[in-house]
């Protein structure tokens, strides 16, 4: 089966927001098997919306739109496929109780307008929202397949999951079971990686392996289809095992682990405690690790030092350590980190100091990174990094390898 995507928004078209809808929907379909040849954005106009339908239709059988089914004027996309396509839009009661009790919940009056989020085409299998108000819809009228998601990506991503997803797996009828197993991988680069498993990706039929790279990461996705859940997971479990054998040294999780959740993960099931001491990252080490849930069974606290005098003042480094060596240096990253695990009286104790960039800090060359992790036997472990000189993408993959770090320590104790 061939399928199009359509994200319907002229803030898309603007680089206004990015089109990450797409990119999940394409990655979900995937898993069933369902090939997506095309993209295809278009603003808040109805004559090219449909115009746009018509050429999805001529190439693809299933065509998912994202985008346009707000309560406002310029929310046209069911609009325009029921003209499109022959049918009528009707009221869905289920829809309309719903958004009538979210406003009541907040207690704001309802306007005439956000009715209309309860409109769906005539014969549709409408999507429940549990995370905004539009439905959505699947339909299908003998020729093509119709999916209509909002635009929001809150919203939109639990509804392909939980609903649409579902409805297109016993629609397609397949009689197979498909199943996706991601593993995930830090610290080997996408090129390297492939080179590892070259082989492998070259005899590669049932099951299938896809690799992915994003910011310093590399996910290999193994794809299953057989008769049975238990047979896949057969495949897809041998296949994991020959991939580790090659490149087990670099994996940190699966499917939607992080390595902010990995780490987090180690802590708690060691029952250990961290603190952290900030200075290029200014707390971002800590944001990552705070989002996940159940964190406040390992995270203490931390400090942000972002000065030198706030290092001395607030932190008790030594000034002679940073006359000495200054605030980009093994030796003050090393002070930071068994300060801050003293004062928070924790298991662990980590710190973060460099040259962010774009200009060089402290005699030291823009993109230099200095961590210092203390284990709970009083053993010092230091890296220095050399980065880019892109501001944010180094404080952010200085982050990140500070978590690859404890992952690696943690899962050798």
């Amino acid at each position: 089966m061939n399928a199009e995507i359509i994200a319907v928004g002229s803030e898309l078209l603007l680089g206004q927001i990015t089109n990450t809808n797409a990119r999940y929907i394409s990655s979900q379909l995937a898993e069933l098997g369902v090939n997506v040849y095309y993209h295809t954005v278009v603003g808040d106009n109805s004559e090219r919306l449909r115009q746009a339908i018509e050429l999805a239709e001529s190439r693809a059988d299933l065509i998912v739109f994202s985008g346009g089914l707000g309560p406002t004027k310029d929310d046209l996309t069911k609009e325009t496929i029921a003209r499109h396509i022959g049918t009528e839009l009707v009221m869905d009661e289920t829809a309309l109780t719903s958004i009538e009790a979210f406003f009541q919940r907040i207690n704001r009056p309802m306007t005439e307008n956000n009715k209309k989020q309860a409109l769906v085409l005539d014969g549709c299998q409408v999507l429940a929202n549990h995370h905004g108000m539009a439905p959505g819809m699947f339909y299908s009228n003998g020729k093509h397949v119709y999916i209509l998601l909002p635009g929001p990506p809150k919203e939109m991503e639990p509804m392909f999951q939980l609903e649409a997803k579902p409805v297109l797996a016993r629609w397609l009828n397949q009689g197979e079971v498909i199943i996706s197993h991601v593993l995930r991988f830090y610290g080997i680069g996408e090129a390297e990686l492939e080179t590892q498993i070259m082989d492998l990706l070259e005899a590669q039929s049932n099951p299938t392996i896809a690799p992915l790279a994003s910011d310093g990461e590399v996910t290999l996705r193994i794809t299953a289809k057989t008769s049975s859940e238990e047979e896949a997971w057969g495949l897809i479990q041998q296949t994991e095992k020959e991939l580790l054998s090659r490149v087990g040294n670099y994996l940190y999780g699966y499917n939607d682990d992080s390595l902010a959740s990995s780490t987090s993960s180690l802590l708690i099931d060691k029952g250990l405690t961290i603190a952290a001491a900030e200075s290029l990252t200014a707390g971002l080490f800590q944001s990552e690790l705070a989002a996940i849930p159940g964190v406040s069974q390992t995270l203490v606290g931390g400090v942000v030092t972002y000065t030198a005098e706030s290092k001395i003042n607030q932190l008790g480094v030594s000034k002679d350590i940073i006359d000495q060596y200054g605030v980009v240096s093994a030796e003050c990253a090393t002070a930071m980190a068994s300060r801050v695990k003293a004062m928070f009286k924790t298991d662990i104790g980590v710190a973060l100091t460099g040259a962010a960039g774009p200009e060089p800090h402290d005699n030291q060359p823009a993109g230099t990174v200095w961590i210092a992790i203390i284990m709970p036997n009083d053993d010092v472990v230091t890296h220095e990094l050399h980065l880019s000189d892109m501001r944010n993408t180094n404080r952010l993959r200085a982050v990140k390898r500070t978590f690859h770090y404890l992952i690696q320590l943690l899962s050798n104790n």
